[in-house]
């Protein structure tokens, strides 16, 4: 599998809470070592650089990413928060973020790990307690567990993205429109 980071979820706390793939099934994790955790933060635009992760700071992140993903599902379904996820993701948002910094040149955002984690961890508390709670959705691809944001006219989107989902999706059941039409015909 690909081992690109891809932010189709409309959302950096959201496309950080899909980095652990097709969880239902196998499940493909995206931080698979500290330089694909760096290369998630640059990759999402929160900083500009960062200084090297270490193991510690994957095993960290994962364990934010995980809690994220639990409040973000028991907020999509109506269901009370799980208390040790809150707990994670507060602490970790309590940590000093990322701060931008004005140069010359424009924006220029410089992060350790710890605070590149607390700026997603704050963004997922602003997502979470904000109006766009209630545009969260799920992937209506079985093999996908991406939650995003869905600011279609009528919520009426179905997928993730149509390069990721919606187009394997679609093809799959052209394919087998066309093969019901053979075998019938």
């Amino acid at each position: 599998m690909n081992l690109e980071h891809v932010f189709v979820c409309g959302h950096p706390a959201l496309d950080f809470a899909a980095t652990l793939r097709a969880r239902r099934t196998a499940g493909f994790e995206m931080f698979v070592s500290p330089e694909r955790l760096d290369a998630w933060y640059l990759g999402s635009g929160l900083v500009d650089a960062v200084s090297p992760s270490q193991d510690t700071d994957v095993e960290r992140a994962v364990a934010v990413r995980e809690a994220l993903y639990r409040l973000f599902t028991a907020r999509r379904l109506g269901a009370p928060y799980d208390a040790g996820a809150l707990a994670l993701v507060n602490s970790a948002a309590r940590k000093p973020a990322a701060t931008p910094q004005l140069t010359a040149d424009g924006r220029w955002t410089v992060a350790t790990p710890e605070a590149a984690l607390s700026s997603v961890a704050r963004l997922a508390v602003e997502l979470l307690s904000g109006p766009d709670a209630p545009l969260l959705k799920e992937c209506g691809n079985p093999e996908c567990t991406r939650v995003y944001l869905d600011r279609s006219r009528g919520m009426r989107r179905q997928w993730c993205g149509m390069e990721s989902c919606g187009n394997k999706i679609k093809a799959a059941a052209y394919r087998a429109r066309k093969k019901q039409l053979r075998d019938a015909g």
